[in-house]
Parts: structure tokens; C-alpha cells; sequence
């Protein structure tokens, strides 16, 4: 048996993760599978509220208190399903009569979750039928738990996805990735131009669906000794990095204290290529200008010299407050609220600037499975444009001889390369190559730039450019 069939009883609640409550339904809910339930939970948070699910499931498992075993096979549920949404979806438009849009979006996310067990997970066919079946006629009524019953035993009959994929029969390779490794193709196609070696594109991609290891940066604790007190060991890059097998980091009395906290291992590798970028001059006063929600401000502020002054900036005064609770206890250090594409700070102010841009975040795909679904190629040029303007204000805030470390959580190109070429040129600017301040991390080249790959390094895609205003 693939997931528990033990069932537990649990009520619907007021929906969590975004603040909206809803009224509780009239009808009593049975007694049903408190795995199952808890990823339908999840599943219509994110579709009908736009919640995170690495936000909302968290919440929902420690309000239910559901046994390790029934954890475990709910977050497989509810990650596994929305990774697979867009495969899922391409099987149900076979076998359902409408198209999927006109569908009851609760009876959507209910074949979609039983689909995935059936397809995916290899679930026997009268435990993934009948225990979706009892979650619809709870949730939505008895009239929708016929057409559940009767798509998914279609589902059934069809096999599992490599039967599938055969019988939706992919017109091209990329057609073919997109089913086989649950991305869109606007991504696939992304992901190959990115990649220098076409070989690579469906490792990296089937490296963007499995589950990540947690992550903690020592801060103001010995590396070392944090790895001995969490269980795990420490990371191949960053020298702050401790890399966890399982438990949980918000047990730990460093992260309590503050003295670690979570943070992947690519993420600070790109703070620290701000820190060991060569600077002419003097080196006195950093800025991290998109700051929120301080992971990065954390670490520079750990790692910095002495006499050296942090600003972290946020547009959001919500991120900001974030960003004060990362660096609480630092002295000379500074929040601001403030816009970086019109800043309250003078010109030239500062020797070294961190600019983190807003982006699309498809490097953290492992971590957010809906964002490829939530996401189209028509977000990349809206935030391209704004990565340029904060480009320029982040040259334009370091003084001559300063260095400005770019950074995005993606490494689609028009992202990325993209960015830093509309600037390159200029007479400023000179650009400085990233590899060589990370001689002990392999395969970070991408021309004078680094990019981080999952599965390369085991990190988020983070791409790090570093840029001298030489006037």
C-alpha cells in the first residue's frame, strides 16, 4: 500500500494562509481521510485563494496533529498534485466531456487529486476511487461524486503515466518533457536555452520535483557545532551552510536564538559573492536594497568587517519588519522603508550593493510546486523591465569603484544575462566574473556570470552577476 488507509476524523475549518475565512458549511462532513482531506485542503487554498502551499500545509498539519505517517503521505498528496497539475490536467480533458475551466473548480482539484494516486503514486484503484469519491459527496454533494467516480476509473484504466504520456503521444521532445516532468513548456524551452549542454534539460528539470533538504546558515554560531546539534552536516559551498536529512529546524536553540536560521545554500553563496567581490577603495558602507524578508541582510550582516554600516532596504513595510527581526541584535545596521527604483538615499552613497530582484522564482520550483502553474511566460518581460530600473538605481546608489552583486532566484535569460547585458555596455560598468571567487564550486560558469543549479550543487537556480561602477 502506497499511502495509509487508516482514516481520521477532521472537520473542515476556516480556511487558513490568507486571512479570509469562510462561514462552515451546513452539511456534516463524515468522518474521511485526514491525509486525503488535508491535500484537498491545500489543493483549493491555492487555486481558490491564491494561497502558498509551503505556507498553508504546515499550518493545516500542525492544526490537525495528524500522525508522521498520514504528514508524510499528505504533503506527497498535496505537493505531488500540484507539481503534476499541468500532466493531470492534459488526461482529464480526455476523458471529460467539457472543458476543464467549466467544471466545479472543487470538483477540478478532487480529480486532480485522485488522479495523481492512480497515475503517480500507484494507488490501487478502489482505494484512490472510493476514498475521493467520499471526499466529494462531503464536500461538494452526491451529484458530483458520480462524475468523479466514473473520470477516475477511466483514469484507472488508462495505467500509470508512462501509459499516459504514450496515449497523449507528444509531438516533440519538448512536448514530451512537459508531460514527463510536470512543467509547462514556456519553462522547458527556458530551461534549455539557459543550459548550455542539451543533455542536462530533463535532469534539471526532474531535479525541480523532488523534495529539497532544509537548509540553515550559522550566523553567529559555529558551522560546525551547528551541524553536530541539528544532525546534519555541512555544505559543500558556503562555508555557513548546514545541510539537514529531516527534523525540525524550528526546534533547534540556535535557530530560536537567531544565532542560525534557515536559508538555502545557494541564497548565501549569493550574498557572499557581494563579500568577496574585489572593491577599489574604500569599503565602509553596504546596501542590500530589496531586502525583505532578510536572509540575505542576515548573513552580510554576520560576515561583514568590522566598522562596516548595513542599510536594508524594502519597498513593503511588512518586509521590512521582517527584515529588522533577521537582523535583531546587529549593531550599526539600518532598516529603511523605502522604493529602490526611486530611493531616499543620495547617489553614490555606498561601496557595496546587493540587489536581490523581485523575479519570477522559477529557481525555487522544489519549494513552491504551484508557482509553474501560477506563472506564464507573460510575467517574465513585466518583471524584466523592473529588474533593469533597479539596476540602474542600484549603480547609481554605489559610488565609483563600487561593486553591485545581481541576483535573481531564476535563471531564465531574459532574467538574468538579459539584465546585466542592457548595462554591460556602458562606459560605467565593468563586469567582473563570478566563477573565480568560487573555486571549490564546480559547473557555476555561465560566461562572465554564475548560475546555481538543483541538480548540479543541490541549491535553488540562483544566478549571481557582479558589476563595478568604474566612474
Amino acid at each position: 500500500m502506497t499511502g495509509p488507509e487508516r482514516r481520521a476524523g477532521h472537520k473542515r475549518r476556516n480556511d487558513p494562509g490568507t486571512g479570509n475565512q469562510r462561514p462552515q458549511s451546513r452539511r456534516h462532513r463524515p468522518t474521511l481521510d485526514g491525509a486525503r482531506l488535508t491535500a484537498y485542503d491545500v489543493l483549493d487554498g491555492v487555486s481558490s485563494r491564491a494561497a502558498y502551499a509551503n505556507l498553508l500545509l504546515p499550518q493545516l498539519l500542525r492544526e490537525r496533529q495528524l500522525e508522521p505517517r498520514d504528514a508524510a503521505f499528505a504533503t506527497q498528496l498535496a505537493y505531488g498534485t500540484l507539481r503534476a497539475t499541468g500532466t493531470l490536467d492534459a488526461v482529464l480533458t480526455t476523458l471529460v466531456s467539457r472543458p476543464l475551466a467549466e467544471l466545479d473548480p472543487k470538483v477540478l482539484d478532487l480529480l486532480r487529486l485522485g488522479a495523481y494516486q492512480l497515475i503517480d503514486l500507484r494507488v490501487p484503484a478502489h482505494a484512490a476511487v472510493d476514498t475521493t469519491v467520499a471526499l466529494t459527496r462531503a464536500i461538494v454533494g452526491t451529484g458530483a461524486s458520480g462524475l468523479v467516480n466514473a473520470v477516475l476509473r477511466k483514469v484507472a484504466a488508462g495505467g500509470d503515466r508512462a501509459a499516459w504520456v504514450a496515449t497523449l503521444a507528444p509531438a516533440d521532445d519538448d512536448e514530451r518533457l512537459t508531460l514527463t516532468t510536470d512543467h509547462p513548456r514556456w519553462i522547458v524551452e527556458a530551461w534549455r536555452e539557459a543550459l548550455a549542454d542539451d543533455t542536462e534539460v530533463e535532469a534539471a528539470l526532474l531535479a525541480d520535483d523532488a523534495a529539497p533538504e532544509v537548509h540553515l546558515v550559522a550566523r553567529h554560531v559555529d558551522r560546525d557545532e551547528l551541524a553536530a546539534d541539528s544532525g546534519g552536516e555541512p555544505g559543500p559551498w558556503s562555508p555557513h551552510a548546514v545541510r539537514l536529512h529531516g527534523g525540525d529546524p524550528g526546534k533547534l536553540a540556535a535557530i530560536r536564538s537567531g544565532a542560525a536560521a534557515v536559508q538555502d545554500e545557494g541564497s548565501q553563496l549569493a550574498a557572499l559573492a557581494l563579500v568577496r567581490a574585489p572593491l577599489e577603495g574604500p569599503d565602509a558602507r553596504w546596501l542590500d536594497m530589496c531586502a525583505g524578508p532578510g536572509g540575505k541582510a542576515g548573513l552580510l550582516a554576520a560576515v561583514r568587517p568590522a566598522g562596516v554600516h548595513l542599510t536594508a532596504a524594502d519597498r513593503s513595510e511588512h518586509r521590512a519588519e521582517l527584515v529588522r527581526g533577521a537582523l535583531a541584535g546587529a549593531d550599526d545596521v539600518e532598516v529603511l522603508v523605502s522604493d529602490a527604483t526611486a530611493p531616499s538615499w543620495p547617489a553614490g552613497s555606498f561601496d557595496r550593493v546587493l540587489l536581490d530582484a523581485p523575479c519570477t522564482g522559477l529557481g525555487a520550483l522544489r519549494r513552491r510546486p504551484e508557482v509553474r502553474w501560477r506563472r506564464t511566460a507573460a510575467d517574465v518581460e513585466p518583471l524584466a523591465e523592473l529588474q533593469r530600473q533597479l539596476l540602474d538605481s542600484a549603480l547609481a546608489s554605489v559610488r565609483p569603484g563600487g561593486v553591485v552583486a545581481y541576483v535573481t532566484c531564476s535563471p531564465h535569460a531574459a532574467e538574468t544575462v538579459a539584465v546585466v547585458d542592457a548595462v554591460a555596455g556602458r562606459d560605467d560598468v565593468e563586469v567582473l566574473p563570478v566563477a573565480p571567487l568560487f573555486p571549490e564550486v564546480p559547473g557555476i560558469e555561465r560566461g562572465e556570470h554564475a548560475q546555481l543549479w538543483p541538480h548540479r550543487h543541490g541549491t535553488d537556480a540562483m544566478f549571481m552577476a557582479l558589476l563595478r561602477r568604474t566612474r
